[in-house]
């Protein structure tokens, strides 16, 4: 009987680790309850093997992947999540090492389909993309709606109640720098079309509010990485005197 090829899994829910265990028989897992852990156990071995969650404790699916390709660009990982926020792919999108293999694959596809993917990408050597994250991944990349790191830093701070003063004060720039940056994030939302619609039937639009409200339904933003900001929000806030 062939040896059972190592992997490691990142994933903080019980039920969610028994359904791994149970769908892919074919490896030896271990199993770990967040990013910290699996990181810990990736750097024992030399070309690590990775299922990971994205939202866990401690540390979590994007900065477990930031730091083992850091160190160990020819780690293998799977990120096996139920979302397909693009707040996420922009993130991956940022920190994939060339030529590194890798899959992305949602919670809800039936175990089948889930060894399938895990088989792609550690025995084939094949990239493997959930077909309902490729088009979020298309949108992501492409230029003219594709939001900058910098569209998305102010973005953030709208998503938080930040006035342009403070924003200028918290990213050193000026007002105008701000309101700059916000225009160009307003097109790549489309908001400024809908504000020229809504001029025409002399109304206008609270364009941050709608901002918010449009990152929002795209998955640029959500709960879990606002309380994220939130609290670096709060420390730089803390640190500069202002509360």
């Amino acid at each position: 009987m062939p040896l059972k090829s190592p992997i490691i899994i990142a994933e903080d829910n019980a039920r969610d680790r028994e359904f791994l265990g149970s769908a892919l028989p074919q490896y030896d897992i271990t199993f770990t309850t967040n990013g910290r852990e699996a990181l810990q156990a990736a750097h024992l071995r030399d070309e690590p093997w990775v299922i990971s969650d994205l939202q866990m404790p401690e540390m979590d699916g994007i900065q477990l992947a930031r730091e083992l390709w850091r160190t160990q660009p020819s780690a293998r990982i799977v990120f096996w999540s139920q979302h397909k926020d693009e707040i996420y792919i922009r993130a991956l999108a940022d920190i994939i090492p060339a030529e590194t293999v890798y899959g992305y694959i949602l919670k809800n596809n039936p175990s089948d389909v889930l060894s399938k993917a895990v088989d792609a990408v550690f025995r084939d050597t094949q990239c493997w993309i959930d077909q309902k994250v490729r088009p979020v991944q298309a949108r992501a990349n492409k230029h003219a709606s594709g939001i900058t790191d910098l569209e998305y830093e102010v973005l953030i701070d709208i998503a938080l109640g930040l006035t342009d003063n403070i924003i200028a004060k918290r990213r050193y720039l000026s007002r105008r720098g701000v309101q700059s940056r916000l225009k160009s994030l307003y097109a790549k939302l489309g908001i400024d079309q809908e504000q020229h619609v809504a001029e025409k039937i002399g109304e206008t639009l609270n364009m941050r509010a709608r901002a918010v409200s449009v990152a929002l339904r795209r998955g640029l933003v959500n709960r879990f990485e606002l309380e994220q900001e939130e609290e670096k929000l709060q420390h730089w806030l803390v640190r500069e005197g202002i509360v």
